[in-house]
């Protein structure tokens, strides 16, 4: 087997497991009729004209790196620069700048609905401290079951 071209240790279990399921296919190809040995030659030939090509990847993108018996999350060469500590950040400002606008926007919320209770409360016929009375609720409630 010829393993120069992938050197990780993933690749290279892939392409053993790959070889052993194309082995696995092959066998039993011997006992097909020739009209479906031919389609199933052809299907092969189209699946590996349409197959992926895997790209290299840049030592410069993010990567898992162990550090001792833990992993993090590094950017897989020597040092770094401002460049990519400020993207890096970007995220993490536009995160807390959205948290913000939703707490603000949820305290307006909040102060307009209780001005919208205090408003109804101080114009309203009936004085404050006639909704505290418990027999007023017992009244609202008797009043309600007549209009019906």
């Amino acid at each position: 087997m010829n393993y120069q071209s992938s050197t990780h240790p993933a690749e290279i279990a892939a392409e053993r497991f790959a070889r052993r399921v194309t082995a696995r296919l092959t066998d039993g190809t011997d006992e097909l009729p020739y009209d479906i040995s031919e389609r199933l030659r052809a299907a092969r030939v189209q699946a590996l004209a349409k197959r992926k090509v895997v790209a290299p990847v840049r030592q410069t993108a993010p990567a898992v790196l162990t550090s001792g018996n833990s992993a993090v999350l590094g950017w897989g060469g020597e040092g770094g620069s401002w460049w990519r500590a400020l993207v890096s950040a970007v995220p993490i400002t536009a995160l807390l700048v959205g948290l913000v606008v939703i707490n603000v926007s949820q305290d307006e919320k909040g102060v307009n609905e209780v001005a919208e209770v205090d408003a109804a409360l101080l114009t309203d016929d009936l004085p404050p401290s006639a909704y505290a009375d418990p027999g007023f609720l017992q009244f609202l409630k008797t009043s309600a079951n007549q209009n019906h």
